[in-house]
């Protein structure tokens, strides 16, 4: 036998709300990484943290993280709005990044950061990962085993009224870098580019139907945030391989269903589930059935599994390959989410320009983590 790998050292950059089920996932269901240090403008939130998870080393700024030399990974968990300054710095220290979505508030930013991963060697990836979940992977097994035959369309909406009513600091979502396509659509666009491929190019429109929102959670209830962003945007989208998409994601709408993706082919048409989460309902329809039927989920990794991507990366890192939610897939993505506001600016078709590839199914080949 090899000699055993050593752990992949991780710095967490933010301690807000998402951190926590990084940190529960990180700390007790992936072996290949070891959350080594923590930081957050809050000091207390990264010392609550530190205790909570018994991570060695909690550090007062960013800048001791990133001089911390035992730290290969850095998990980017601050504000949308400070994903491009804090994963630049981090990969100027020479670590590598998984950041959590988006990758940053422009594909200009976002393209700058893939170009500085590149030319220093380091990997650079991110969330989603909810598509290396059973639910999106099951229906990636179907549609390449020809259960719906060649793909010639979807449908994808995420409706809800904003996340004010629940977040305890929700201003960002309505700031540079917020809205419902920079927010949620990154889930859609990352399940739709995994199931049909490369976006070739999008149509747009958008619109703000609120200018100001009242925070109705604790602890700010009462406060007013102006809106500086799209809350609503409706569009087209051409898959290189001829698909067309159309896609809905609104701040501005109440109603009782918040996640819809469905794919159809020319036999037969697949209900997708949620890919906010890694589980969920598969169902499959073909013309002799008459009617839906639910699938199987083939896979593993059934639960809330955020983290998944990171310790896939770490794995990546000590197999000398790319991470499977790699920059490629974060930069085209990002792409998507902003050509919908460029193409409603400015009045016109948007052709991307970003490589993407679709990658092979993962069949029975294990994600990472318990598993090996």
């Amino acid at each position: 036998m090899g000699e055993k790998q050593s752990k992949v050292k991780i710095g967490v950059l933010g301690a807000g709300a998402i951190s926590g089920i990084y940190f529960q996932n990180l700390t007790e269901l992936f072996r290949e990484v070891e959350v080594w240090a923590v930081c957050d403008l809050f000091r207390e939130k990264a010392r609550e943290a530190g205790e909570k998870y018994k991570i060695p080393r909690v550090y007062d700024t960013m800048e001791e993280l990133l001089g911390d030399r035992e730290i290969e990974i850095v998990l980017n968990l601050t504000r949308p709005n400070e994903h491009y300054a804090t994963t630049k710095a981090a990969l100027l220290a020479g670590k590598h990044v998984y950041s959590e979505k988006p990758l940053a508030a422009t594909y200009e930013e976002g393209a700058e950061l893939a170009a500085l991963a590149g030319e220093r060697g380091l990997l650079l990836g991110g969330a989603p990962d909810t598509f290396l979940g059973a639910g999106i992977q099951t229906c990636r097994r179907l549609i390449d085993d020809g259960m719906i035959g060649d793909v010639i369309g979807a449908e994808a909406k995420m409706v809800c009224h904003g996340h004010e009513s629940w977040h305890p600091a929700p201003e960002f979502y309505y700031q540079y870098g917020g809205g419902p396509m920079m927010d949620m659509g990154p889930y859609y666009m990352t399940a739709l580019v995994n199931l049909i491929g490369r976006v070739q190019s999008i149509s747009g429109m958008t619109g703000t139907a609120f200018p100001q929102r009242i925070i109705t959670s604790k602890p700010k209830q009462g406060t007013v945030v102006d809106v500086e962003v799209p809350t609503h945007t409706t569009g087209l989208m051409k898959f290189q391989n001829g698909a067309i998409a159309t896609v809905v994601t609104t701040f501005d709408v109440y109603y009782d269903r918040q996640a819809f993706l469905e794919i159809y082919g020319t036999r037969g048409t697949l209900r997708v589930p949620d890919p906010n989460g890694f589980g969920g309902s598969v169902s499959l329809l073909r013309p002799e059935d008459g009617s839906f039927r639910e699938m199987p989920l083939l896979y593993d990794y059934k639960e809330n599994s955020r983290g998944l991507g990171v310790a896939d990366m770490a794995k990546a890192l000590r197999e000398g390959r790319a991470p499977r939610a790699d920059v490629q897939q974060t930069l085209h993505v990002l792409e998507i989410l902003t050509a919908f506001e460029k193409s409603s600016r400015e009045g016109r078709l948007v052709e991307l320009d970003s490589p993407y590839q679709r990658r092979e199914a993962m069949r029975n080949m294990p994600v990472s983590g318990i598993l090996d």
